[in-house]
């Protein structure tokens, strides 16, 4: 019986991770095209962007952390929570200084995000299919970071427009972990048919 509860609460976990991989993939594609479309005709619209993006972050890891065991049970999880609500206060105050200050404070959290996110990926490999796509966001999204730095002590302004290779690189990950647990899905229930 006991075996049996733990199968349902893995089950269940399996399938909020697989909507929440494709609520965060759906998320950056808006965001993508938001930022594409508007941020470049207007600097008021680009900045809130620009601050949306880490406090939906945050947002995603609290839920994804209280929904997958608690925040206790998730630390990585609960460190990306804080580190992205600094980071939205960050590049708000960024913003009143330049793009190339708003780019370091991207960098600096692309990295620690994409560490934090590479630890969770790796804690959940034996647990979900699909980690595999996570750990190599994670790897991209700290090396990402390391080059937004670089970027910043740059003489070029940048833009809302060299975060969007970022954003849309992230959701392609995300897309990519939803349909691997898709399918892995499928695949199980259609070997328990066969074996019932």
């Amino acid at each position: 019986m006991a075996q049996h509860q733990l199968d349902l609460v893995r089950a269940d976990r399996e399938r909020w991770l697989k909507q929440y991989y494709f609520l965060r993939a759906a998320f950056s594609v808006a965001w993508v095209v938001a930022a594409l479309a508007a941020g470049r005709s207007s600097a008021a619209i680009a900045g809130v962007l620009l601050v949306l993006y880490p406090a939906w972050d945050a947002a995603a890891n609290f839920v994804d952390g209280l929904r997958s065991g608690g925040l206790n049970q998730n630390r990585t999880q609960a460190l990306n929570v804080v580190a992205s609500l600094v980071t939205a206060v960050a590049v708000l105050l960024a913003l009143q200084v330049s793009m190339n200050w708003v780019l370091g404070v991207f960098g600096a959290w692309a990295i620690l995000a994409g560490l934090l996110q590479l630890g969770t990926a790796v804690r959940r490999w034996k647990s979900y299919g699909a980690q595999w796509a996570m750990v190599l966001s994670g790897g991209q999204s700290a090396l990402a970071g390391g080059f937004f730095v670089f970027q910043a002590t740059t003489p070029m302004s940048p833009s809302i427009a060299t975060v969007t290779g970022y954003a849309g690189v992230g959701a392609l990950y995300f897309l990519v972990s939803a349909i691997w647990l898709t399918v892995s899905q499928w695949r199980q229930r259609a070997r328990s048919a066969q074996l019932g």
